[in-house]
Order: C-alpha cells, then structure tokens, then sequence
C-alpha cells in the first residue's frame, strides 16, 4: 500500500466538494482518474500529495513515500540549462563516480595497509555505484530529454522557454527522479504525436505506481488497468482502462436502475396489501407484518441519472463541386522559418482529412494559409467553409455570451439561439455570463455552437478537442461521423483522429505526405521497416537519397556495436567485482582489478558519449 483514503470528506467554505472518498493505491498500480470539470478531481490531488487536509477522515502514507506531482500549469522554473535542470538530479551519482576515481587513484600508491582499506572502499563504492546505475545518467537524461523533444536545446536556458515547455521539462525531472508514486495531472497537453508514443512506451515499462488525469483515451487505454470516476463528490472504482469502464460503468447503472425498481416495485405490494388489510380482523396482524417488513428495508437511493452530455449537430444547404480547395506550388514560412517548400495540396468533396505533425511543423500556420484568399488557392464553387479558431479569437472575453452568439448569428431567433447554446451545453446561468467568465470548456462549446449556426458544407478545425472533457469530445466525434459535408482537421487527440478522419496528410522534413485511410492505416505503414516504407513511397514526394539512407545504415550499426560492446564491459565488470570480493589480502590482484575496471569505465564513459550523439 502506498496511500489510502478512508472517508474522506473535504469541502470549502462549508459545502463539500468530495464525500466520505475512500480507496487505495497499491505498489505498481496504474490509475486512470475521471471526472467532469469542476467535479473535484484537483480537489482529490491535492488531498492526496498533502497540500489540502481532509474536514473528516484520515489519509494514510506509506512511511517515507517518495511522490512526484505534474499539475496541469506546473512548469518547472530554473535559471540553468536545459541539460544541467536534469543533471542537477544526479549530483550524488556523480560525487560516487569522482570518490571511486579518487580511491582508485589512491590504490596505485597504497602499501599493504592501506590497499586493505582502499579496497573494502572501493568495493563499497562499487556497489552503491552499480546499485544505483550512476554510470549511465547521462543516457538517461538524454534519452529523456530526446524522446520529450528537447535533443536540440540542451544548452537553452530553462526560464527563456515558454510555459508548455517547462510543464514537459517538469515532467522531464519527474520521470528521472523516478518516484514511488508519480502523479499526472494532463500529462499529454503539449505533446505531439511522437512524443506521445514515445512517453507511453516509456511509462508501460515504469517501475513505480501510476495516478493519470488524462482526456486522451488512447493513453489511458494503454497506460491504465483500474479507473476512478470522481461523479457528484463519490469516487467510484472500476476494474479495467478507460474502455473497459465504460462498459462496466454502464451495466453499474443499469443495474441500480434494475435494483430500484425492483425495489420500488416491492414496496408498493407491501404499502398495497397493507392499506387493504390493516382495519380487517382477520388479516391486520399479517398487514402489521408487512408494515414491520417495509420499516426494516434498507432502502436504496434513487440513481442520480448521468450528466446529459453536449449534442452537436453539423448540417449545410448546398453541396459544392466535387473539388473543394486546390493550393498549388506554394512556400510555407513563419517567424522567417521556412515550413514548406513548393507544396500542393487538395481536398475533394466529403473527405474528412486529418493534418498530422510534430509540434512546429506548421499544421494551424497551414489551415491559415488556406483560409487566407492568397491567390494561388482556388475554391471550389458553391464552397462553404466553417472554422473553428483554437485560440477562439473571434470571441471578446467581455461579451455576455448570448450577445456574442446573436453578433455573428442575427437571422436566428432568442429561442433558437438559446436551444443551440443549451444543446451545447451552455446553461440559463452561463448564457448571461460573460464570455471572460467561461472556463475553457465552456467557450469551446460556445465556439463550436457557433460553428454549428454557420452551416458550413466545408469545416475547417484547428485543435476542436482542446478544454473538452470525455463526453464532450465524443458528442463531438458522433457529429463529425454523422457530417456528410467535408471536414479538414488538426488533433492531438488520437482517438478523435481514428473515429472522424478518412484520410491524412502528415507533414514531415518540410513536405506534405499523403496518406490514403484513416489513422490506423498511418500508423501501420509508419510502423512499418524504414526499407519497406522505401518501397512505397512515389519518387516524386522526395524522401530520403541513396546517401542519406547508407548514412543512416551506418549511425544504426555503430549504434548496435556501441550497445554490444557496452554489454560485454558491463558483464567483465561485474565478474571483476565478484573477484574483488574474493580476493582476500592479495592486494597486487587487488591493484590489477581496480586498474581494469577504471580503464572500463573510461571506456564506457566514452561509448556513452558517442551513443548520445547518435540516438
């Protein structure tokens, strides 16, 4: 057990937030945690990493818990480098390193006596040094670093970067640090596609316990093995990842449903033959029966019915030509970065295409261009293109929201406006807020509710998921599925890319690459061997040249003989350690061990060097 909650309740300012919460996390255990916005989850974490004290019940910690915590806006903060934020954490590896260098030297001038004493702490500190894998921070902190996207700016300061790359640098030290318990809070914002991967990868093989806040299913799905739905301040557990819940949290509902009419059914027999019988003689002692059977039923509360999700519905008047948008021979360039060169790209009638790339590559400063009116781009006649802004910049924060909808949309009536904003999920209350008073969920539903009344036949969505819960981004899913028009889209969610797009574009080394089929398609053929993946690229889409792929055949060898023969100095270094322990007062052998395993790890330390460079 690493902590446990045992009825907990918390609330401010005297209305409870979470009610008699109780659960355990366990060693190992991967957690995913739910709940809607403003449900009480941070409310949770905080009880849980000790910042907030419970009003009733008690939180109990495995003794000397090593917790580490990434909360949504948690950037880590540093006037060092990027490279030297991480090193910082390995500090006791390096004086075990420098104190084994030193007694080593000391070894080669000893006399007998003290060569007894040198060697007893050399032994020790080769130990702790092997205990704790010292030699191969360096790997770790860039493997790290490279797989979370910072292998180019190790040398950048920490408090020039911007707030989303100090939340991954945060993370960063968090997954090296590795604590007992590591909690997540929306550890995926930021991340692009690769980078999300490759975090997966490296957290299934994790050797500590999982907490995850996440609105991306595909990474609960692979990470989780229990859920946690926080819902009207009651945690409830569920066995499984974020699919499996789903199923048993619906056939939890039924099944109380099932029980309470049941139930309730029960009841009205027993009232029923109590009011016929009680004033007749012969059957009031068997009425009293009854009366005393319905007094000791426990009865069960009525479920509180699920939250009615958002609706969305996407709908047009006039279908456009079969060719929709058409940009030819175009450069893509920003901040003086030169995105694309000599592009084309077009979309037909009724695709739903997704626009896939790392972080920077130019997918939005893309839709942009495209939506520009830049000459080089031809619409399609009868074209009708919606956008939707992930910034949302088209909304005044200081607009009551009803006002702002009714500026863009004038023909629609009060009633009509209010019906959209409802089915939205915009409320009487939050209609007459401002929209500055929105939290981030409730201005995309807003903005989406506008994209509605706009009845493009050609949608354009930069970020549509960004700020939406669960229910919310798969109401949207079952809308953009149901949408006969044509869709262009950029997400970072996995999920909503594989149920909505039918096509994809990735852009990659400054080029636009087609992918006919949807995501799991893309993901099959980049899975694929780079040689395969060769074969079946067109000449004229410009992939790698003959040189380029026996340059990258050579950093792949050398990678593999670099690891073989780091395996091989690991395994004599460890036999000569066994023999160091054995050896006994013959201090000359003695002298020749320590002397080998210096000239390994001299070596090693080399090998690692240049297999950061390459990896």
């Amino acid at each position: 057990m690493l902590i446990s909650f045992e009825h907990v309740t918390f609330g401010y300012a005297g209305v409870p937030v979470v009610r008699d919460v109780s659960f355990t996390l366990h060693e190992k255990e991967r957690v995913g945690f739910l709940g809607g916005n403003g449900e009480g989850k941070t409310t949770i974490l905080k009880l849980l990493t000790g910042e907030l004290t419970p009003d009733e019940g008690n939180i109990v910690r495995k003794s000397a818990l090593s917790l580490g915590y990434l909360e949504q806006s948690g950037g880590f903060t540093s006037a060092s480098t990027v490279y030297g934020a991480m090193e910082e954490l390995f500090e006791e590896d390096k004086q075990l390193i420098a104190r084994l260098r030193e007694t080593e030297a000391a070894m080669a001038h000893a006399s007998e006596e003290e060569m007894r004493v040198l060697s007893a702490r050399a032994e020790s500190l080769n130990k702790r040094i092997a205990a704790r894998d010292s030699y191969h921070f360096d790997v770790r902190i860039r493997t790290v670093l490279g797989g979370m996207g910072f292998a180019n700016v190790y040398d950048q300061r920490v408090d020039t970067m911007s707030g989303g790359e100090r939340t991954k640098l945060k993370l960063c030290r968090l997954l090296l640090e590795e604590p007992e318990l590591l909690v997540l809070d929306g550890p995926t914002n930021h991340l692009d596609t690769s980078t999300l991967f490759w975090l997966e990868d490296y957290l299934s093989s994790y050797k500590g316990a999982l907490l995850v806040v996440s609105h991306d299913r595909y990474f609960l799905d692979r990470l989780t093995s229990r859920t946690l739905e926080l819902e009207n301040g009651t945690l409830t557990s569920y066995k499984g990842s974020y699919s499996k819940y789903r199923v048993l949290r619906e056939e939890k509902r039924k099944e109380e449903e099932r029980l309470y009419e049941k139930q309730c059914e029960e009841i009205a027999k027993l009232q029923d033959f109590v009011d016929r019988h009680i004033v007749r003689a012969a059957s009031a002692s068997a009425a009293q029966s009854r009366v005393k059977q319905l007094e000791r039923m426990e009865k069960l509360e009525k479920p509180v019915p699920p939250k009615r999700p958002p609706r969305f519905v996407f709908s047009f008047d006039e279908q456009p030509y079969e060719c929709v948008l058409r940009a030819e021979h175009f450069d893509l360039a920003a901040d003086d970065k030169l995105l694309l060169k000599d592009a084309s790209f077009t979309l037909m009638r009724g695709q739903k295409c997704a626009l896939l790339g790392d972080n920077g590559t130019g997918k939005s400063t893309l839709l942009k261009f495209l939506l520009s009116g830049d000459p080089r781009i031809r619409t399609g006649r009868y074209v009708k293109i919606a956008y939707y802004d992930q910034e949302n910049a088209q909304l005044d924060p200081a607009d009551r929201v009803l006002d702002a909808f009714w500026g863009v949309h004038r023909g629609l009536s009060q009633t009509e406006a209010r019906s959209l904003l409802a089915q939205a999920g915009l409320d009487a209350d939050d209609v007459q807020k401002t929209v500055g008073e929105l939290s981030g969920g409730l201005k995309a539903k807003l903005a989406l509710a506008m994209l509605e009344a706009e009845r493009g036949n050609v949608l354009v969505l930069d970020e549509p998921t960004n700020h939406l819960d669960l229910p919310a981004r798969e109401a949207l899913e079952a809308a953009l599925q149901a949408f006969s028009g044509t869709i262009l889209f950029v997400s970072h969610d996995r999920r909503f890319t594989e149920a909505v797009a039918d096509r994809v574009v990735l852009i990659e080394n400054g080029q636009l690459l087609p992918f006919d089929g949807g995501y799991q398609q893309f993901l099959s053929h980049k899975k694929q061997p780079p040689k395969r993946q060769a074969e079946e690229k067109k000449p004229t889409e410009g992939y790698r040249s003959k040189e380029e792929r026996a340059r990258e055949a050579q950093r792949r060898n050398r990678i593999r003989a670099i690891e073989t023969e780091l395996a091989v100095l690991e395994e004599e270094n460890a036999a000569l350690t066994e023999e160091l322990a054995a050896c006994g007062k013959d201090y000359v052998r003695a002298g020749q061990i320590t002397a080998r395993q210096a000239e390994i790890a001299e070596r090693s330390e080399a090998l690692y060097d240049e297999y950061g460079t390459l990896i």
